[in-house]
């Protein structure tokens, strides 16, 4: 059994060496092997030089790149890591350092125990750390998931997160289409109407980034959700 961990980058010169570090060093539960595909997404940093750097030094870690040759968005650089992934599982790891590889086991555990095709990483959920930050957009995520949940009729706390694995013939045979942050209430939106799916949730833990440190998610991004939740669910 393999996980294919997709890592969208845009601008991430400040992390990428050390999530790819944390990745490599992630033992997963049951010997599941890892395979990693990082999609640098037209970054115009020195992002693709310390990843090649990176790769040239690490010869023992393989990491599959690929780059955009033009900035389209998150959600087209997880379309693309998702049509190059072969695990039998996919699940997205931000460049950043707010999510903690080392909880895939978390997700991993309900889909090897047979329970589970999609598992949500929820960051508002269980006893994990959580670097507090920003009282508005902790409400803004609670209702954009709150009115994804009305319409998908799951019982979702955390819509937005990052951290969702999924079966991957499940993934891959779902149509796309969100270039940016729509990427969440799209896919959210979509597996709800799947037959016989079988959705967990689990409790994660959250590094937050500030905005100087390099947080690119704005309000332009949550009205924006909140169109796709209307558009994909009606």
């Amino acid at each position: 059994m393999k996980l294919s961990v997709i890592v969208p980058a845009y601008n991430e010169e400040n992390t990428i060496v050390n999530i790819l570090k944390k990745l490599n060093s992630v033992a997963l539960l049951g010997g599941v092997e890892k395979e990693i595909i990082v999609v640098n997404d037209c970054s115009r940093d020195a992002t693709e030089e310390k990843l090649m750097d990176f790769i040239k030094t690490h010869q023992n870690i393989h990491v599959q790149y690929y780059k955009h040759e033009i900035n389209k968005g998150k959600g087209a650089a997880i379309r693309t890591g998702i049509e190059k992934a072969t695990g039998n599982y996919i699940i997205v790891q931000d460049a950043d350092l707010e999510y903690d590889p080392n909880e895939f086991n978390l997700l991993l555990k309900p889909v090897l125990d047979g329970f589970a095709d999609v598992v949500y990483g929820s960051r508002f959920m269980g006893g994990n750390p959580h670097r507090i930050l920003f009282f508005w957009h902790s409400i803004g995520n609670k209702f954009l998931t709150s009115i994804s949940n009305a319409f998908t009729n799951l019982n979702l706390t955390d819509m937005e997160t990052c951290y969702k694995m999924f079966r991957a013939d499940i993934i891959k045979g779902i149509k796309l289409v969100e270039n940016r942050f729509g990427f969440e209430p799209e896919v959210t939106a979509k597996i709800a109407r799947i037959k016989n799916i079988r959705i967990y949730e689990v409790g994660i833990s959250y590094y937050g980034r500030t905005y100087a440190e390099g947080k690119k998610i704005s309000w332009k991004d949550g009205f924006r959700a909140l169109w796709c939740i209307l558009k994909y669910n009606i």
